[in-house]
C-alpha cells in the first residue's frame, strides 16, 4: 500500500485533473467558436460570393460548379485550422510532425502530394471547362451526371442512383455528352425479302407527319437504309440528331411510331432486339 500511495502522490492527480478540465473547456470553447465562424462564413458566402457569381456572365451550370468548388475550398480551410487548433490544445507537436523526417514524414509527404495533384487537376478541370454540374459524362468506367466538382474529388450520380466519388487526379479522359447535339440511331430489324422501298416510304411519311411535334429534333432525319448490326442481323437504319439529354425520349417514341406504321402496312418484322445506340 505504501508503494501505491507513493506512486499516486508522484502522479499529481490534482494537477492532471486541472489540466484535463482546462483542455476540455478549451475544446468546448474552440468548437463553439468554430460553429460561429462556420455560420458566419456560410452566411457571407451565400449573400456575397454566390450573388457575385450569379451576376457573372457564365452559364447556370458553370455558376453552380464554381460556387460548389469555392464553397469546398472554404470548408477545407476552416476544417484544417480546426484540426490544427485541436491538436495544439491536446499538446500534439503539429509543427514537429509536419517538419519531421522518417517514415511518418514520408507518409505525410506522399499524402500531401496526392492531395496537391487532386487540387491542381481540379483547377484545370474548372479552367478548361471540361464539365459542369448537371452534365452527362463518361469518366473511365463511370457514367452519369455531374453532381459536384470539389477541390479534391468529383461526384457523379449514376443513372441507377449510385453516387460515385472520383479523385481529380484519376480523371484523365472525359467524354462529355452534354456539349452539342446528339445522334439517335434507330435500327429496325427486317427480313432479307422485305420490300425496302416500301419501308423507306413509310418511314418518310412518319417523319413528315411527326417531325413538327418533336422540337427536340434539330435536323432532318437521315434514312440510311439496310445495314447489318454487330450481331450480323439485317436492319433498316434511321439517324436523327436531337438536343442532348433527349436521346432516349426520341428513340422510344420514333421506334414505336416506325414499328406500328410498318406492322399496319403488313411489313413483317423479326423479334425486336437490344438497346439503341446513342452517340454524339
Amino acid at each position: 500500500m505504501t508503494i501505491i500511495s507513493k506512486y499516486l502522490e508522484q502522479l499529481q492527480i490534482e494537477q492532471i485533473a486541472v489540466e484535463l478540465i482546462s483542455k476540455a473547456v478549451s475544446l468546448i470553447l474552440l468548437f463553439l467558436f468554430f460553429l460561429i465562424v462556420k455560420r458566419v462564413a456560410d452566411f457571407i458566402f451565400k449573400h456575397a460570393v454566390e450573388k457575385s457569381i450569379t451576376l457573372s456572365r457564365q452559364t447556370e451550370a458553370r455558376q453552380k460548379t464554381i460556387s460548389k468548388l469555392l464553397h469546398n475550398i472554404m470548408n477545407y480551410t476552416i476544417y484544417f485550422f480546426l484540426l490544427y487548433w485541436v491538436l495544439s490544445i491536446l499538446g500534439v507537436p503539429v509543427s514537429s510532425l509536419l517538419a519531421g523526417a522518417g517514415l511518418a514524414g514520408v507518409a505525410i509527404g506522399l499524402g500531401a502530394q496526392g492531395f496537391l495533384t487532386d487540387v491542381v487537376n481540379g483547377f484545370f478541370i474548372l479552367l478548361e471547362n471540361q464539365f459542369e454540374v448537371g452534365d452527362s459524362v463518361v469518366i473511365g468506367t463511370v457514367e452519369g451526371n455531374i453532381s459536384s466538382v470539389g477541390i479534391r474529388t468529383t461526384q457523379i450520380r449514376g443513372f441507377d442512383g449510385t453516387l460515385h466519388f472520383i479523385p481529380n487526379r484519376n480523371i484523365t479522359v472525359v467524354s462529355n455528352k452534354s456539349r452539342g447535339d446528339m445522334r439517335v440511331q434507330i435500327d429496325i430489324p427486317i427480313y432479307a425479302h422485305t420490300d425496302l422501298e416500301k419501308v423507306s416510304n413509310i418511314i418518310k411519311a412518319i417523319n413528315k407527319e411527326q417531325l413538327l411535334s418533336y422540337p427536340e429534333i434539330v435536323a432532318s432525319p437521315s434514312i440510311l437504309g439496310p445495314r447489318t448490326n454487330s450481331t450480323a442481323q439485317l436492319v433498316f437504319r434511321v439517324e436523327l440528331f436531337v438536343q442532348n439529354g433527349k436521346q432516349s425520349y426520341i428513340y422510344s417514341n420514333f421506334y414505336r411510331l416506325y414499328q406500328e406504321a410498318l406492322l399496319e402496312n403488313d411489313i413483317a418484322l423479326p423479334t425486336m432486339y437490344a438497346n439503341p445506340t446513342l452517340t454524339k
